[in-house]
């Protein structure tokens, strides 16, 4: 990233923590040389860059301002009585790069004018690839272009990945309990075998992992490595490796979503894809947590062997090309980098937040917290006795809305830990105390 940038997204986050308020006058160009150790040019240009996206405006001979619409966003998320949603699993539509997607929107149309609306190839637009090469290539996933196929979100390719065939030539789903809600119903919907095996805060139950891997039955291990959801925990590097070796040893193919890829110290953190040599890995990303879910686009990874066979249930082109070609363009001219480390600043400081009001009012210990820092998720594991329909009731009463556990996990599944599935992206840091509080005291209500 250019030292331009960082300081746009070092003075962006001021605003929207509000170091910066509304109408406030920013430091000046001489001023803000000394505070960021640059030269005139990069404040001005960096300035100029906050300006174009209608960050802040400029007063000739009186300097750099705040504009409007940051102060009062700020002040209607801030407002207790609009409620606090600690249930969502969209990211914080006040965080949505708008006006960058629309330059680079504008600037696709530029670029491909007619070829943008006309029908697309099934494994995506071509450009988009090449730049999704090296993009990967920054998380360790390192592969050709012809292995990268561009789906509709990533449960597009979860249900293509469920109903294909393998190379193994099995027909069970192994999934961890709990996990993504959306694609275990989906499983029991289309009455696909499936079985689960128990993964918690502290880890997953290795025993019966390399049991049911060594049944012969599993055609693949659908798996959140990183930021799991719900639980929001994530595998060691030692935990992944011997993942990727189970993989190899007893033919089981793992699915990898890995979805929140781009948050916080995990950007440091090599997916289970990176430590897999026998190419019994697909690797799922997606750009709904890290731009918006309307993009609807989503990126599988996958080993040559299976690359036929998924083209054969996507033979056409069902993603947008302008939404495409817009991402091409937001990634090549480093908005994407830009914006990332703005999410996650923001969710991490939401986290650490969410933690130490935990820390502040869970005196009598009734919620386990699961360990994450930069995840939208945690969860909060209560007692058994915790009546949880009557709790819910309470909380929304207090217009707080929360998610429970149960639909995590499948519906045969009977052990069953009693949480609720916190999520940071739609609660301002600043009614996470709050919110945290009232919580608590429901909990301790019973």
């Amino acid at each position: 990233m250019k030292k331009y940038q960082a300081i746009t997204t070092d003075i962006e986050s001021k605003i929207r923590e509000g170091q910066y308020k509304s109408g406030q006058k920013l430091p000046s160009v001489r001023k803000a040389m000394q505070m960021y150790h640059c030269s005139q040019s990069t404040i001005t240009q960096a300035y100029t860059e906050l300006e174009q996206r209608h960050v802040i405006y400029t007063i000739p001979q009186s300097g750099y301002y705040v504009v409007d619409r940051f102060g009062s966003d700020q002040t209607n998320r801030g407002s207790f009585s609009n409620g606090i949603d600690f249930s969502s699993a969209s990211p914080d539509l006040h965080l949505f790069p708008y006006r960058d997607f629309q330059h680079c929107m504008n600037k696709a149309i530029d670029t491909h004018k007619y070829n943008l609306f006309t029908y697309g190839h099934p494994q995506g637009l071509c450009s988009l690839k090449q730049a999704l090469v090296s993009l990967l290539a920054d998380d360790q996933v390192f592969a050709r272009t012809e292995q990268i196929i561009v789906t509709s979100g990533i449960h597009q390719a979860l249900e293509i990945v469920a109903k294909m065939s393998f190379p193994n030539q099995r027909s069970t789903i192994l999934v961890e309990q709990p996990s993504y809600d959306l694609f275990l119903r989906y499983l029991e919907r289309e009455g696909i075998p499936v079985r689960g095996v128990a993964r918690t805060a502290q880890g997953i139950d290795w025993q019966a992992l390399e049991e049911a891997f060594s049944s012969r039955e599993i055609k693949f291990f659908y798996t959140m490595s990183r930021c799991q959801n719900p639980l929001g925990t994530s595998y060691s590097t030692e935990e992944k490796r011997k993942l990727a070796k189970l993989a190899s040893t007893y033919d089981v193919y793992i699915v990898e979503d890995d979805y929140m890829a781009d948050l916080g110290v995990y950007r440091q953190f090599d997916p289970i894809y990176s430590y897999n040599l026998s190419s019994h890995v697909i690797y799922l990303k997606s750009f709904s947590k890290m731009i918006f879910p309307g993009l609807r686009i989503g990126v599988a990874v996958l080993p040559e062997q299976l690359v036929q066979t998924f083209q054969s249930y996507k033979s056409y082109g069902d993603t947008s090309l302008l939404s495409q070609a817009a991402l091409e363009v937001y990634i090549r001219n480093g908005m994407y980098q830009r914006h990332k480390q703005l999410l996650s600043k923001e969710y991490s400081a939401r986290m650490q937040a969410l933690h130490a009001a935990v820390r502040r009012y869970n005196d009598k210990g009734l919620v386990q917290l699961s360990e994450t820092s930069s995840s939208m998720y945690t969860q909060f594991k209560l007692p058994l006795t915790i009546n949880m329909d009557q709790l819910i009731k309470r909380l929304a009463t207090k217009q707080i809305t929360v998610a429970p556990g149960n639909p995590f996990y499948l519906s045969s599944w009977l052990n069953r830990e009693k949480f609720l599935r916190m999520s940071i992206s739609r609660a301002p840091i600043e009614q996470m105390d709050q919110g945290v509080k009232n919580i608590m005291e429901e909990i301790q209500r019973g």
